[in-house]
């Protein structure tokens, strides 16, 4: 009798796997070894020839080595906060066998004798107020709130952020709050190692009294200043630009599918305010992992329905829109770059909190949402069927 398989080693998302299923990568985890090497290699820099020489600066010996640990200490975070991210499941929606037999009253058995598809959308509850979810046809279900298929990893992730390729996973519900530490630290750290290397060049300078001399004595000093400096624009932009959506409890993809979109009026039913916001993020408790992917694959039978047994349709997706998907879901964690550099020359304050008064609600706001696939434009409705 064969040896039944695990839930990892018969997976169909494009994930990748390792320790037996206990780790779970993105399928472009390889990058991973980029992101590792533009952290490690400026700091082994900085340790050897700028903290270590800039301790014997001090007259006081733990002082100046108190600087190279702190340097150690704060970089193993880092990595473990990417580490984290990277490894962690985001907050994946396990797939359906079948599709569901009863939506909202809808009778299953009709799409059989006629040959119709079930309802691409439903209505739900969301903080007291209605919206639509749409349904997954890779998946088999109804998408929760903020939930969005990622044509990278193929897979619906809850609350949905963007696939990030410096980390080589999604981010969602389940690690965004490692993944925005992991950006905050970086950025911390790069202005830690700008100012170390520039105390150290002063220093020089009122040893040798030029400029030119103290750069000819440690270059290495210029060329972390210069690396930290270019680094933190990005990454500095990029926590200003989380900061900004933590407070109206907004994520990347909803940020990007609706930028287009003009005007203040727009109902965000998921905010509750800029203190609950951050509370919501930083303090609630992360939810465990839908999947045991280390358990055993059972096989089920096929349910029958009141009128037999379900008949999946199958949605034709050519290469074409497929290879258009993907590079949209990528294209978000590209421009992500762009916006860090457009924050760092830009105010974020004055963000209100969600105020008590609140203009009536329309219902087309409401089906509208944030982040919920209820209007689309004909021609996103032709790239993104069946995702």
């Amino acid at each position: 009798m064969a040896k039944p398989k695990r839930v990892y080693q018969s997976w169909k998302g494009n994930n990748k796997f390792l320790l037996d299923g206990r780790l779970i990568f993105g399928p472009d985890a390889k990058s991973l070894i980029i992101t590792f090497t533009l952290i490690l290699v400026p700091v082994v820099i900085f340790c050897v020839f700028v903290a270590t020489n800039l301790a014997h600066k001090f007259t006081t010996g733990s002082t100046g080595y108190a600087i190279l640990i702190l340097a150690i200490i704060f970089t193993i975070y880092v990595l473990f906060l990417l580490l984290a991210t990277s490894t962690k499941d985001p907050g994946i929606v396990p797939r359906n066998s079948h599709p569901p037999e009863e939506v909202n009253g809808y009778d299953s058995s009709a799409s059989i004798d006629v040959g119709k598809p079930l309802p691409r959308t439903k209505e739900i509850l969301v903080n007291g107020l209605p919206v639509r979810v749409k349904y997954c046809e890779t998946c088999m279900l109804y998408r929760p709130p903020r939930c969005s298929h990622c044509s990278v990893c193929d897979n619906c992730v809850e609350r949905f952020d963007h696939h990030c390729p410096w980390v080589g996973q999604c981010i969602g519900k389940r690690n965004y709050r490692c993944f925005f530490l992991f950006v905050l630290s970086t950025a911390l750290l790069c202005v830690y190692v700008f100012s170390m290397s520039a105390l150290y060049l002063k220093l020089l300078v009122d040893d040798y009294g030029t400029v030119w001399k103290a750069i000819k004595v440690s270059p290495a000093s210029v060329a972390l200043m210069a690396y930290c400096f270019v680094s933190l624009w990005f990454v500095g932009g990029l926590t200003g630009f989380h900061l900004y959506l933590i407070n109206r409890n907004q994520t990347t993809y909803e940020n990007f599918r609706h930028r287009g979109l003009r005007g203040d009026n727009r109902i965000n039913v998921y905010d509750q305010g800029c203190m609950n916001n951050f509370l919501e993020v930083f303090c609630s408790k992360i939810e465990p992992s839908k999947n045991n992917f280390r358990g055993y694959v059972h096989e089920e039978a096929s349910k029958p329905s009141k009128g037999g047994r379900i008949q999946v349709t199958e949605v034709d997706i050519s290469d074409e829109d497929r290879r258009v998907k993907v590079e949209d879901d990528l294209e978000i964690g590209d421009d992500l770059m762009k916006i860090s550099q457009r924050r760092n020359s830009q105010d974020i304050g004055d963000v209100r909190g969600r105020g008590s008064d609140r203009s009536p609600i329309s219902r087309s706001e409401l089906d509208f949402g944030f982040g919920l696939e209820s209007q689309f434009s004909s021609r996103s409705e032709a790239r993104h069927s069946g995702w």
